[in-house]
């Protein structure tokens, strides 16, 4: 199917099954994030799956949010808890060493919001993220800018280093973060459906391609950003990477209808 072909049958499925709704939640768990987005997809006839292709007819489909929206769960290739060499075990080492706790969490740790390394240079927990010259993206921890005043009780010793790596995220090979982003993004493009103020789905956005070289570009500027959510207590990693609505806004080239 070509892409004008493909827009046309995304279309009429928008304004056959979404067009003039809001979604319908009724019986979904409320603590979860991401039921509109369940909802959106069956409307539309997305199968659930957790592979890593575009949604449908080559295109990537997103909702709408509030403020940032979402490229990707991508887990790093590596992570330091489970290098044998350091024996750390994820939720009783690495999380409270390299994480926060959330008094309104029953102090349960989290490697989220402030402890969560960046582009553009170390944090307070002495974490910043770096592109390699293969374009691998590092997440690298070093003691001296560990701004924590009790940090060299909550450090073990072995860990009181200097550009030690923590994660990494691979460009290449069949789980790097290359075929991940093109594959999902850079087929046809991706579209939004969008609602009005009262929550009703009106009309769809069709974003251009995202080739990898324009991605790792803005990786580099943080207007792509590395937004971890992990916790203790779920196995899940939560590696997500995410972008402001305002990036994705700058890459819609048309409204329809």
């Amino acid at each position: 199917m070509d892409r004008d072909d493909a827009i046309k049958e995304i279309l009429k499925r928008f304004i056959n099954n979404v067009q003039g709704k809001k979604a319908n939640v009724t019986g979904s768990n409320k603590r979860h994030s991401g039921k509109e987005g369940h909802w959106l997809e069956k409307q539309m006839g997305i199968a659930p799956n957790s592979n890593n292709d575009a949604d449908i007819f080559g295109f990537e489909m997103k909702k709408q949010t509030k403020a940032k929206t979402t490229f990707g769960d991508w887990t790093a290739n590596y992570y330091i808890f489970k290098d044998k060499k350091y024996n750390l075990v994820r939720d009783d080492d690495f999380l409270p060493i390299f994480g926060k706790a959330n008094e309104n969490k029953d102090g349960r740790y989290s490697w989220s919001g402030e402890p969560s390394p960046k582009i553009g240079g170390y944090n307070g927990f002495g974490q910043k993220l770096v592109i390699d010259e293969k374009e691998n993206i590092l997440a690298i921890y070093s003691f001296s800018k560990d701004q924590r005043e009790d940090k060299h009780s909550i450090v073990l010793s072995e860990l009181q280093q200097e550009d030690l790596l923590i994660a990494r995220w691979e460009k290449e090979g069949t789980k790097g973060l290359k075929i991940k982003l093109e594959r999902k993004f850079n087929q046809k493009g991706w579209f939004r459906c969008e609602k009005n103020s009262k929550g009703i789905y009106t009309s769809i956005a069709i974003g251009s391609p995202i080739s990898w070289k324009q991605w790792i570009e803005n990786v580099k500027t943080g207007e792509i950003y590395f937004d971890s959510g992990m916790y203790q207590t779920n196995k899940r990693p939560y590696s997500l990477w995410r972008a402001n609505n305002s990036f994705w806004d700058k890459l819609i080239i048309e409204h329809i209808p």
